[in-house]
């Protein structure tokens, strides 16, 4: 299904990542308007969680996305079984910054505890969800694989929610609907409180980005960073300036890039994105992996 978008999306998704690992989880607000940051291209990252990381690597949330689309690369369906174990295998060795989801999801395993997911809400997971398309071959199993995807780390039900959310306005885009309107569409769907979260993004599309992600919250919750996805969206029609707006606000800079970029990117052309942020250190193992 999109056979064609696929390889696109999942680099854009990659390479917004990438861009974003400079302000990655920096809060403090006199750091981001007082910095080194060349925002025309990758950056080193700022935040000391990102340890080892240099510019053209990916945040542990990029790291993750191509693991997926590496099991994936050989298959025809999603076996979330077969890709926990894969998960489980490759965070045994991995060098980067384990977050608590994964930390929490690590441990339930070791102790087989089920379900393993955590109970995390945070909002990254959602950005990671592309690769799913290469093994769903109508909608339906598009929306039950990113559930079952999602489950395996974040296994509670406003990732679930805010995953379906997501997932349901990428198919809509990549079916040639306009990006607000597919918003507005699905907030008719949705309950109350994600209603609500919509509603104030649109009702902020005027303000200036920093304060109106500043004021939902940068953070890496979905109650804080869903609204400055759908902020994003909204404002933006030109790729780089919203990833620059972006990164420019700080906090959990790559999970909203990653989802505003996938959404963005279904109805555009990855020229859009620009190529000087397309040189990652990962090139030539993506290019490998498509």
């Amino acid at each position: 299904m999109f056979e064609e978008k696929i390889k696109d999306l999942v680099t854009s998704a990659l390479v917004v990542d990438s861009y974003c690992l400079g302000t990655h989880w920096v809060y403090d607000e006199q750091q981001l308007i007082n910095n080194s940051i060349d925002w025309d291209a990758l950056n080193a990252p700022l935040a000391m969680w990102h340890k080892g990381k240099k510019a053209g690597d990916f945040t542990h949330y990029g790291d993750q996305t191509l693991w997926l689309y590496e099991f994936l690369k050989d298959k025809d369906s999603f076996d979330e079984e077969a890709f926990k174990d894969f998960w489980f295998d490759k965070m045994q060795t991995y060098t980067g910054y384990i977050d608590g989801a994964s930390r929490n999801t690590i441990e339930n395993i070791k102790n087989k505890i089920e379900p393993s997911g955590s109970i995390s809400t945070d909002l990254s997971i959602v950005g990671r969800i592309a690769p799913l398309l290469k093994v769903s071959k109508t909608k339906e199993e598009f929306f039950k694989n990113v559930e079952k995807f999602v489950s395996i780390t974040h296994n509670s039900q406003l990732a679930k929610e805010c995953a379906e959310f997501f997932a349901k306005l990428l198919i809509l885009v990549l079916e040639k609907n306009d990006i607000k309107e597919s918003i507005l569409k699905l907030k008719d769907e949705c309950n109350e409180h994600f209603q609500d979260m919509i509603e104030k993004a649109l009702n902020s599309k005027n303000e200036d980005s920093f304060k109106a992600i500043r004021t939902f919250g940068p953070a890496c919750g979905i109650n804080d960073g869903f609204s400055g996805v759908i902020y994003l969206l909204v404002k933006y029609d030109n790729l780089k300036e919203m990833l620059i707006a972006n990164s420019k606000a700080g906090g959990d800079t790559s999970a909203r890039a990653m989802i505003a970029t996938i959404i963005f990117m279904a109805n555009h052309e990855i020229g859009q994105l620009p190529k000087e942020w397309m040189n990652i250190n990962a090139k030539e193992k993506i290019e490998d992996k498509f």
